[in-house]
């Protein structure tokens, strides 16, 4: 590839990133609750319900999962993954896009919580005012992941929990994530 190519390809991963991280965050959002007042909740909110209002007339939230979200991020990684392909003058095979793709979303979404975590464990060292929208809507994500360990790795006033938790979706990035994105280029690229 050349360096404008690699160039493009660069700004084509961040735009599509970046809308799927809108969208998890939504989800994220919502399956856990985040308080509405939240100026933050607030802007994903807005942005992705004229997104979201049509598709949740067909696909209807399951549990607390808003699937519209969940589907519009996965279209996210499976148009990125196309126009990669398209910048490399290649046609990917559909079974193996389709794979490719919900591989690509699994790994973002550990990736995503990776994030998360780490942003909320550093924040969280600093005591900052805990009526920061930031680190309330954080807060209320990362909960899910860290309470069935939290105040069980304690050591002195170090709760460790957060970092068992980092290895633990760094752990599931290799092992399960790496070897499906493996796979789903291998059926992409394939004949």
């Amino acid at each position: 590839m050349s360096y404008l190519l690699n160039a493009i390809a660069l700004l084509v991963e961040l735009a599509f990133d970046a809308v799927a991280t809108l969208f998890l965050l939504r989800l994220a959002a919502e399956a856990c609750r985040a308080d509405f007042h939240n100026p933050l909740s607030q802007f994903i909110y807005r942005t992705t319900n004229p997104v979201l209002a049509p598709l949740r007339r067909v696909l209807p939230n399951w549990r607390r999962i808003n699937l519209a979200a969940l589907l519009v991020a996965w279209l996210a990684m499976l148009l990125k993954r196309l126009v990669l392909f398209a910048l490399m003058g290649l046609l990917p095979r559909l079974p193996g896009l389709i794979v490719l793709s919900l591989a690509e979303l699994l790994d973002f979404v550990l990736l995503f919580y990776l994030v998360l975590v780490f942003g909320w464990s550093l924040l969280s060292m600093f005591a900052p005012d805990q009526r920061q929208p930031l680190l309330r809507l954080l807060g209320v994500i990362v909960d899910p992941l860290l309470r069935p360990l939290r105040g069980r790795l304690v050591v002195g006033m170090i709760d460790f929990s957060p970092t068992v938790v980092i290895i633990g979706l760094l752990l599931a990035r290799i092992l399960v994530a790496a070897p499906l994105l493996d796979a789903g280029m291998r059926l992409a690229l394939v004949g």
